[in-house]
């Protein structure tokens, strides 16, 4: 019996500290999950959406309204089916915020990054009208036709920046690891090296010896740069000399123009008034060009002139862009013509992506094979020059 009881103790003592351990993982679980949940709502203060996940939302947001569905209701299925955690505590917020009786406005004015300047004067513009779900779709349809350009111009940027980062990469090895092995070769012979090879020979043993100050070098170059880019006047001079770059100045003229005329043709659809539009687009542009412009058309349009008198003076904007707004104030549709001025740019673009990219290929090409080319040839030339005079010799 004695042994038993000593059986059965020591079986109750054993489920006791099982269930101990059970329930401090579970305390453990429990803190690590309220530690995650609070730093991702400390992220969602300031966290920025894609854009493209923000299109997504609008086109869902807009869907569900025209359903008859209401917007507290609308959110709250938008929270469910959001993957991204933190953007599910920012609709959640939202979705709160509403439900104490504030308007959608306000309640994404909270999340500045989240929903950019655009979104919010449009819902704004939505609720003054009661046509919130109409707008949403206009919303959708700007942020949808952006997203498909950015694509566009990052896949046609993709390969010449994977070419030339291979180039570079390729041109190190050779430098630090494959010419010192001609180098020391090359010295046994005791002869006189031609110039090329000799110049670069030096340039690995520089590389060999300094490449971290190189790195560094380029490093701090890049830094300085995006600080003074950062400044108002580095960022002026770097818009003025991007749209007048030789191969991609004119793509990006024409994003520009695409950009401005489809923001501009969006909110004053949705009736927001014109100042309060230009300072959007203004925003929205990420020109200084555009910025300039907007600011001189919002002077000019408060003393009762037209937006089409200032782009006629302004030579970022072509004469068929001046004479389509023109005509568009003419005949009292202003957004109409701004939008066909946008789908243009938008097929201009296409064509020049599509030009760039099979001019490019080619060009990457030959440039990396005459600088391959090239290293090889500078080290070979000492053999073809020894094999020379031993034919001689023979």
């Amino acid at each position: 019996m004695a042994i038993f009881s000593s059986a059965s103790a020591t079986a109750g003592t054993t489920a006791a500290r099982q269930e101990t351990t059970k329930r401090a993982g579970a305390d453990v679980r429990a803190a690590q999950a309220l530690a995650k949940q609070k730093s991702l709502e400390r992220k969602a203060k300031r966290a920025k959406i894609s854009l493209g996940e923000l299109t997504m939302f609008t086109q869902q947001l807009s869907s569900l309204l025209v359903a008859g569905l209401p917007l507290v209701q609308c959110l709250e299925a938008l929270q469910d089916q959001t993957e991204d955690p933190v953007f599910t505590i920012i609709i959640r917020d939202v979705r709160l915020d509403i439900s104490q009786g504030n308007s959608f406005s306000s309640a994404v004015k909270k999340f500045p990054r989240a929903f950019p300047t655009l979104f919010i004067s449009m819902v704004e513009a939505g609720e003054a009208s009661g046509g919130l779900a109409e707008i949403l779709g206009k919303v959708a349809g700007y942020f949808e036709s952006t997203v498909k350009l950015t694509k566009k111009v990052k896949s046609a940027m993709a390969y010449p920046i994977g070419v030339i980062s291979l180039a570079i990469v390729l041109v190190n090895v050779l430098l630090i690891f494959v010419i010192p092995v001609f180098a020391a070769m090359f010295k046994d012979f005791g002869a006189k090296l031609p110039l090329p090879t000799q110049m670069l020979i030096d340039l690995s043993e520089f590389m060999k010896h300094w490449f971290w100050a190189v790195g560094l070098g380029a490093y701090a170059v890049y830094w300085l740069t995006s600080k003074f880019i950062a400044t108002p006047k580095g960022r002026r001079i770097k818009d003025k000399a991007l749209v007048r770059a030789p191969i991609f100045g004119n793509l990006i003229h024409k994003i520009a123009l695409s950009r401005f005329c489809r923001t501009y043709a969006t909110l004053i659809r949705s009736g927001v008034p014109i100042l309060r539009t230009l300072e959007i687009t203004a925003a929205a542009s990420g020109k200084v060009q555009v910025e300039d412009a907007c600011a001189e058309i919002a002077k000019h349009v408060s003393q009762g002139g037209q937006v089409s008198e200032i782009l006629a003076s302004n030579e970022f904007f072509p004469p068929m862009m001046k004479h389509m707004v023109k005509a568009g104030e003419a005949t009292g549709n202003v957004d109409g013509m701004m939008n066909k001025i946008a789908d243009f740019y938008d097929v201009e673009c296409d064509a020049t992506v599509a030009a760039l990219t099979s001019l490019i290929e080619p060009l990457l090409i030959v440039f990396l094979g005459i600088i391959v080319g090239a290293i090889v040839m500078a080290m070979f030339l000492p053999i073809f020059q020894l094999g020379a005079v031993a034919g001689g010799m023979g």
